[in-house]
């Protein structure tokens, strides 16, 4: 519990996130290139979910507190559709942006580079390995947006955006068939967002992923179960029609 005296002296990084969040997300509220897995709520959960890491007994006062809010909020800066070839490119484009908007507000220059390190690394198809601990939450937090039950609306919106079937009519486990989340957006779940926990950088992100997993793996599951091919996506025998 906090006591009287902090909450009558707030931590200086309690005052720069006071002073920093509202004009950092003032920089993206409006973007009109954001789609619906993609806008400023996503990045208010991409915040919450760093806090959460950031106040973790492993990483408590450890991090730059400011370096992952401005992070956390200009990742996603440059808007690239999923199908794109650019979009391996994204991350780095979005640090670059990022640079400019930030200078752009007066923003610290001596974290300007942190900053841009973790957004160019938080991307899954970038393939940047986080080389701060900065950058390690970033992804974390992230990539916890895209597991558990909004993760899971979020693949179902983009999937839709692109026009791709939900799941495979016949086989949606695919355990007969190659994974091809370019076609179905079911694969994706299992092509990438399973495979999530195991690689969060941080014990506390891994400990919320695998929380927030099961939802996905029981969608899977229901999706063998109710369209009864026999086998679900885990492995499990379900009864046929009666």
């Amino acid at each position: 519990m906090r006591s009287r005296e902090e909450d009558a002296h707030p931590s200086p990084a309690g005052d720069a996130v006071a002073t920093w969040q509202p004009r950092l997300r003032a920089l993206v509220v409006d973007d009109p290139a954001a789609d619906s897995a993609h806008d400023i709520h996503h990045l208010d959960r991409v915040w919450a979910n760093a806090r959460s890491i950031l106040n973790a007994p492993d990483h408590a006062g450890r991090a730059d507190v400011l370096v992952v809010l401005a992070a956390a909020y200009l990742h996603d800066c440059v808007a690239v559709p999923k199908d794109s070839p650019d979009r391996p490119r994204a991350s780095r484009m979005a640090a670059e942006r990022a640079t400019e908007l930030l200078r752009g507000i007066g923003f610290p220059a001596d974290r300007l580079a942190a900053v841009a390190h973790a957004i160019a690394a938080h991307s899954y198809s970038a393939g940047i390995p986080p080389e701060t601990l900065e950058a390690e939450i970033l992804q974390d937090a992230d990539r916890l947006d895209a597991v558990g039950a909004i993760g899971l609306a979020r693949t179902i919106a983009v999937g839709a955006e692109l026009g791709r079937p939900l799941f495979h009519p016949t086989d949606p486990a695919a355990r007969h068939r190659p994974v091809d989340e370019a076609t179905w957006s079911a694969d994706h779940l299992m092509e990438k967002i399973v495979k999530l926990p195991a690689r969060m950088n941080t014990a506390a992100g891994r400990a919320l992923a695998e929380r927030r997993i099961r939802i996905v793996h029981d969608f899977l599951d229901g999706l063998a179960e109710e369209t009864a091919t026999g086998e679900t996506a885990t492995g499990k025998t379900v009864p046929g029609p009666a």
